[in-house]
């Protein structure tokens, strides 16, 4: 029996050595095989660490040989449960990337033992699944305990109340929108603005509470808007609608603000900005009329959500805290599939595209530049910079195109590469191998 144990172990040993083969093999079959949980970069994170402790907890159980009955399931994987039930995923997708990751554990772990003697094999086998389904069973139980029990909560809290109604009008089928209007106290037949917010930092979710009812008196003040809808997506995340003044067969857009961020006033100084000292980001779609704006807009929002999610994801410097759709709307559009984005960029940009700080202030200075119609001037007073400065920066962004000066004689391409890597940062440069 101890010699079983010693085995185990040993076993537990090699699987820890390839742990992150293992994680990432898992998150990439989850996301695959079960599409309600494929969600936008936030979600992916806090499957990713969900799925990393849950292997973690794994190997130790076999390593260590805890007792079944001091068995808790990680905290990573009971926060993912609980925004799961918040989010209305079914319980059933759960319990089935569960299964999934059981059974890849196993083969993962079977693979590790062909060294070993007839002999042991066997009984190490037998050993393995029967500790994997003790823990797997175990863990299912906790997680599922913990999703309904934040599933009765929230459906019964108002907020849970809202996000359902949402839910249906965003769902795209039918639904009876005078009930849906009374129901969320919001005119469904206005010009709408939808905003994605999420924390800049790590906060409370009282703290955020407090924080999206500041920005929403905000938007409401400058938009002179006729309602505002705050629905959270989850316990780190918000959804606000703003009916916009006037009829809805005359769409409006955003007025301007004096608060606005740096980054999103340089580029688009008509834009909605931040509220000085706001703790959130925030991603905005188009306004946009009727029950088709209110969905339309959420979705543009989404996507530039998912937009600052990966670049912020990517180790980039400082991302705008507020952005519009139509200030990356070409990216928003190509960003579902970063290789596909990161080959066209490295073929465009060619040793431009490198990840290093020298090529990053060329690449800046050249999408000003262009996006500047060409102009030295204007491009030394948007970047605090002197002219002859802009030229040179200029000159040798240019010399490290593919094929030089010839690349900006049709500069759609180039242009179009430039912007992906100002609102992707690193996840679409070259990557050295």
């Amino acid at each position: 029996m101890e010699a079983q144990r010693a085995l185990t172990r040993q076993v537990g040993d090699r699987v820890r050595e390839s742990q992150e083969a293992l994680v990432e093999g898992l998150v990439q079959d989850i996301r695959a095989q079960i599409g309600a949980l494929d969600q936008e970069a936030a979600a992916r994170s806090l499957l990713e660490a969900s799925i990393t402790e849950n292997v973690v907890a794994a190997i130790n159980f076999l390593r260590q040989g805890i007792d079944p009955d001091q068995l808790e399931a990680p905290t990573a994987a009971l926060a993912y449960a609980r925004v799961l039930a918040q989010r209305d995923v079914p319980q059933s997708a759960l319990i089935r990337a569960y299964r999934i990751g059981h059974q890849r554990f196993l083969d993962h772990t079977f693979a590790l033992l062909d060294d070993l003697p007839v002999a042991d094999r066997v009984p190490v086998c037998v050993e393995l699944v029967r500790l994997s389904g003790q823990f797997i069973d175990l863990i299912c139980e906790q997680v599922g305990r913990t999703y309904e029990r934040e599933r009765d909560r929230w459906v019964a809290s108002r907020s849970g109340v809202r996000q359902r109604w949402v839910t249906d009008l965003l769902g795209g089928g039918p639904v009876d929108r005078a009930a849906a209007a009374r129901a969320l106290r919001y005119p469904l037949d206005a010009v709408h603005l939808a905003c994605t917010l999420w924390p800049a930092a790590r906060m409370t979710s009282f703290d955020l509470v407090a924080a999206v009812d500041d920005v929403r008196g905000h938007v409401v003040s400058v938009l002179g808007a006729r309602a505002a809808l705050v629905v959270p997506t989850d316990e780190y995340e918000a959804r606000l609608w703003l009916a916009l003044p006037g009829p809805p067969n005359a769409p409006a857009s955003p007025s301007s603000s004096t608060s606005a961020s740096a980054s999103a006033s340089a580029s688009a100084p008509g834009y909605l900005g931040a509220p000085e000292g706001s703790p959130l980001h925030a991603a905005f779609g188009r306004p946009g009329a009727g029950l088709g704006g209110f969905r339309t807009s959420a979705r543009q929002a989404a996507r530039i959500r998912e937009i600052l999610g990966t670049r912020l994801g990517s180790g980039a410097a400082a991302a705008p805290l507020w952005v519009h759709y139509d200030q990356a709307a070409p990216v928003a559009l190509m960003a579902g599939d970063l290789p596909a984005v990161r080959d066209f960029v490295t073929s465009t940009l060619g040793a431009l595209a490198a990840a290093g700080a020298r090529e990053a202030v060329l690449r800046d200075t050249l999408r000003v530049f262009l996006d500047r119609h060409r102009g030295h001037a204007a491009t030394a007073r948007a970047m605090s910079l002197h002219r002859n400065s802009v030229q040179y920066r200029v000159h040798r962004a240019t010399a490290l195109l593919p094929h030089g000066e010839r690349d900006l004689a049709d500069d759609f391409n180039v242009r179009a590469a430039l912007l992906a890597v100002h609102w992707l940062g690193d996840a679409v440069l070259a990557t050295g191998s």
